[in-house]
């Protein structure tokens, strides 16, 4: 079973590419899903006593833990060794119950990819990307975004070049929902043509 790692820095569109590798019957694990659902459920008692007063009515509420952590950018260490298992443990069994269904591939849409060396255990990286204008106008039109909070976001995470350096495909989503959808068909049907040539025999 092939598995492909999705990734892309803050607002370039990784998450619509990823919906629309599954809606082409590519089956996806979206990690940030995950992380709100585990918000929602087992990891909020565990980031509440690591970060008092974020939990409320037995979920996390992001707003008030991005202002701890915007005080406390040291914070971010802490709520990775608390997420990061949760959020592998969760991978894992979705891996799982993909290889019992005989799945031909998989994405794994993993937004710290290169930061956690998670492309090491992946097949095909694909990166998904835009100019820095369109990054900065996406990102800044978000509830609750600031100028402030976007740079310390993007200073966490590997600069876009190389990102793209390091794609095996590259999926440009500054063009329209149309061509982002045409593009991700063609990484599909390369790949299938390259998993019938035996290109990845250990996959």
């Amino acid at each position: 079973m092939l598995k492909i790692g999705l990734t892309g820095s803050i607002g370039m569109g990784k998450s619509t590419a990823g919906k629309l590798f599954a809606e082409a019957g590519i089956p996806l694990n979206d990690s940030d899903a995950v992380v709100h659902d585990l918000y929602a459920g087992e990891a909020a008692p565990l980031v509440d006593a690591a970060f008092p007063g974020t939990m409320k009515d037995g979920a996390v509420d992001r707003h008030e833990l991005g202002r701890q952590l915007a005080l406390d950018p040291d914070g971010f260490k802490r709520l990775e060794a608390i997420v990061h298992p949760l959020v592998r443990k969760r991978e894992t069994e979705f891996l799982k119950r993909q290889r019992a269904a005989a799945a031909e591939m998989v994405v794994l849409d993993i937004p710290l990819l290169f930061e956690t060396s998670a492309w090491e255990s992946v097949d095909v990286v694909v990166v998904v990307s835009a100019g820095p204008q369109i990054q900065r106008e996406r990102v800044l039109a978000r509830d609750g975004m600031t100028k402030e909070k976007f740079e310390m976001i993007l200073s966490r995470q590997t600069p876009d070049a190389e990102k793209r350096r390091r794609a095996d495909y590259l999926i440009d989503s500054s063009r329209s929902i149309a061509e982002t959808k045409e593009r991700v068909l063609e990484i599909i049907a390369d790949l299938k043509t390259r998993i019938a040539k035996g290109d990845f025999r250990n996959a």
